[in-house]
């Protein structure tokens, strides 16, 4: 297959994943290693390229913002930048045979969270709820995760939320989408900045984007995104695997 229709393809897929509930990397990353492109520079063409449809997501979801219980959105916001900038200058910084170690693992952690994170945010709120200055600390660390790699780190900050009271996924969707878009932002500035080129696979993976956040609204929005997210799974799976064994 052409290299540019399989990142292509992997944009459009992964746009409409990141619109529902996350998890477009699963799809863009090992694509563009399959292409032929480096870990580091495939996770960093992967944040830019994603990054326009996160844009058009946030748009799509902007009437449901608001506050997070008694966290407002600005402090989420602030600690999130802090947090992603330091995350984008972490990944530049980690030689690529060290990232090559590193990125299995940080496969399997995203892997956990997209198929255990909903669950697993339910399971600890019977137990126990937390406060806003917790909430803060833990979004400002899943900020530097969702800056260096970001897989499943939109679940990830929803299964946090939810410990602060009794309100449904769902309504974490908006917040969820700008705060992923907001580690993003700051990311993209930091991978661009020294003139890094995302080359033709980046920019084939980048124009897809744009379209498919309206498809994975429409489908949230007829409440049947866990049915949509869970249906490529095995495909994630099989994707992943594929990668583990190729570095292995």
């Amino acid at each position: 297959m052409n290299p540019l229709v399989l990142v292509g393809g992997a944009g459009l897929i992964a746009g409409m994943m990141n619109a529902l509930a996350g998890g477009g990397t699963f799809v863009t990353l090992p694509a563009l290693i399959a292409a032929g492109v480096s870990s580091v520079n495939a996770n960093t063409t992967s944040t830019v390229a994603l990054f326009p449809g996160q844009l058009t997501s946030t748009w799509a979801y902007r009437d449901g913002l608001g506050s997070i219980g008694p966290v407002p959105l600005r402090s989420l916001l602030i600690a999130t930048f802090v947090g992603g900038a330091l995350g984008a200058i972490l990944l530049l910084r980690t030689p690529i045979k060290t990232f090559d170690v590193v990125l299995p693992w940080l496969l399997a952690i995203a892997t956990a969270a997209l198929a255990f994170g909903s669950r697993l945010g339910e399971m600890l709120r019977r137990r126990w709820q937390i406060g806003a200055p917790a909430v803060l600390a833990a979004q400002f660390c899943l900020g530097i995760y969702g800056g260096y790699f970001g897989g499943g780190v939109g679940i990830m900050m929803m299964a946090v939320w939810s410990l602060l009271g009794d309100r449904t996924l769902k309504s974490f969707n908006a917040p969820r989408t700008l705060l992923v878009c907001a580690a993003n932002t700051v990311a993209v500035l930091i991978f661009i900045a020294p003139g890094r080129s995302v080359g033709a696979k980046g920019w084939s993976c980048w124009r897809r984007p744009f379209l498919a956040p309206i498809a994975g609204r429409s489908l949230a929005a007829a409440r049947r995104p866990a049915r949509f997210v869970r249906s490529p799974f095995g495909c994630r799976s099989a994707l992943r695997w594929h990668f583990l064994c190729a570095h292995t």
